[in-house]
């Protein structure tokens, strides 16, 4: 046969990658890793972990334990799988771990460097999750801004009932998780910048709308040059390519916003939105930036797009998925909203703390459905020590939230779904129960809590209080497909279809 300079390249690659393999075995032999199955040389685990990792990760507990040792291509791996390991890892490691798996497609255009969830723990970071948990959510902004997610609800609701006036009357439903997309994109903009941001009739928000839906999909395909960095220039699934291309074109568009509403302030006008709250900021001159720059608030607007649109549309879609397959469920939420709402009126927030059937309902399926099995990964600061075994410097870490949901060390009955055992209990998501995590915990935990948690009870509140639901007749509601994918968030793999029916209260 004759050598091609792609064989010679690959034979190459192959026999250095042995040695280093071999070299790093050695070096291993000496050190206590945590149980996990033997990987392959140069793919590591790649084959153990299929096309659900956080499904096929939790049945490995039952052979390896609840703490598993993988090596994805070259990246040392640390899952967690029990609520006990997790307890032990927010309450007594959380500093060692602080930092984040950054991939190199959230590298783009700077990206990573001024999130809020993928900056280097450090004094940046502290300003800028500080500005959003005290000057930006507070209850007092919460409460003041509480028409705006009204208005973006009741838009929804508008399209949601023209949709189903131009449904046949066949069976044939609607794609929930478009509309609850769409209203918090709108939310999300009126939030950040007074603007709605999915505007058919807007140039430059359905340029932004396409931007950032294209974010959304990049981030969420796995890319195999993270596993094997020096596939990173040649980019083979063409990733890095169109993430530049749609965060540079994002970016564009959220300099262009900014440096309007520079303009609007210099002619004295104030909106009192969140992107004043950022451009107001004036640092301490010391270990402060004396302002946000401008690129820093261009990611920030992205951040809180990428962060927000897809959790609450893939949550009310697997929430309404879950009572249409429990009617008894579905009924006593009926029966709560009828209640305490009552006919002729619309759903406040207000109304949320009297709502508690609906608050264990969004409990319930945040514990079997949570937005991101695995959080976002953290990664190892320095060498050290877990639960006894020895955790090398950027080592990233797992913790299977999707697992810990379903742990039968502490849930009873975990693979149903039973509102009913949050009812008089005391466990939240906000960070200090650790066997129920979906937002995560310790001093990296999600800063958009006490919003999302508005945004999720008005809307499923609202699509109930205003309509009755049922499958698309296309479903079988015995054989329903209930499979995830992972993406930017863990949707439905089959998307819900389901037919809207205006109630008559």
């Amino acid at each position: 046969m004759e050598w091609t300079p792609f064989h010679v390249l690959s034979f190459i690659v192959f026999v250095v990658s042995l040695l280093l393999v071999v070299r790093r075995k050695g070096s291993e032999s000496r050190r206590r890793r945590p149980p996990g199955p033997p990987g392959w040389p140069v793919f590591g685990n790649l084959f153990n972990i299929g096309q659900q990792p956080h499904r096929k990760l939790a049945t490995l507990r039952e052979k390896y334990g609840p703490i598993i040792w993988l090596r994805l291509g070259s990246i040392d791996t640390m899952v967690l799988n029990s609520a006990k390991v997790a307890t032990e890892f927010f309450k007594n490691h959380d500093l060692e771990f602080a930092e984040r798996t950054v991939t190199d497609l959230m590298r783009s255009h700077g990206y990573a460097d001024g999130s809020v969830a993928l900056a280097p723990y450090g004094p940046y970071w502290r300003v800028m999750r500080r500005l959003v948990t005290v000057d930006m959510l507070v209850t007092k902004r919460l409460v003041e801004s509480a028409p705006i997610r009204r208005k973006c609800v009741d838009d929804m609701i508008t399209w949601i009932g023209e949709a189903a006036k131009e449904l046949r009357d066949d069976g044939e439903g609607i794609c929930l998780a478009r509309y609850v997309f769409f209203m918090t994109f709108n939310l999300l903009g009126n939030l950040m910048m007074s603007k709605d941001m999915f505007d058919p009739k807007s140039e430059v928000g359905s340029e932004f709308f396409k931007a950032m839906t294209g974010l959304m999909e990049w981030s969420g395909h796995p890319n195999v040059a993270e596993l094997f960095p020096w596939l990173r220039k040649l980019d083979p699934q063409g990733l890095k390519r169109r993430m530049d291309r749609d965060m540079g074109k994002a970016m564009e568009i959220a300099s262009g916003l900014v440096r309007e509403r520079m303009k609007e302030r210099e002619m004295g006008v104030k909106k009192r939105d969140f992107l004043d709250v950022l451009m107001e900021f004036r640092g301490n001159g010391r270990d402060e930036p004396d302002i946000i720059p401008e690129k820093e608030l261009n990611i920030f607007i992205l951040e809180i797009f990428l962060a927000g649109s897809e959790t609450t549309s893939s949550t009310m879609e697997w929430a309404l998925t879950e009572l249409l397959l429990n009617p008894h469920s579905m009924a006593k939420v009926k029966d709560e909203l009828d209640h305490v709402i009552g006919p002729g009126r619309k759903v406040e927030e207000s109304d949320i703390d009297n709502l508690l059937y609906l608050q264990a309902v969004l409990k319930e399926t945040f514990r079997l459905h949570p937005p991101i099995p695995f959080l976002v990964p953290r990664r190892a600061m320095k060498d050290t020590t877990f639960m006894g075994y020895d955790v090398p410097e950027n080592t990233q870490v797992f913790v299977n939230a999707w697992a810990i949901g379903r742990d039968p060390d502490v849930w009873d009955d975990p693979l149903a779904f039973r509102p009913e055992r949050f009812i008089g209990s005391k466990v939240d998501y906000k960070g200090q129960h650790f066997e129920f995590i979906p937002f995560g915990a310790g001093r990296r935990m999600c800063a958009g809590v006490p919003l999302a948690h508005r945004v999720i009870h008005l809307t499923l509140s609202s699509l109930i209080h205003e309509f009755d639901w049922e499958f698309d007749r296309r479903i079988d509601s015995k054989n329903i497909d209930l499979r995830d994918r992972l993406g930017i968030t863990m949707r439905k793999y089959e998307p819900l279809l389901a037919v809207p029916k205006k109630r008559r209260l």
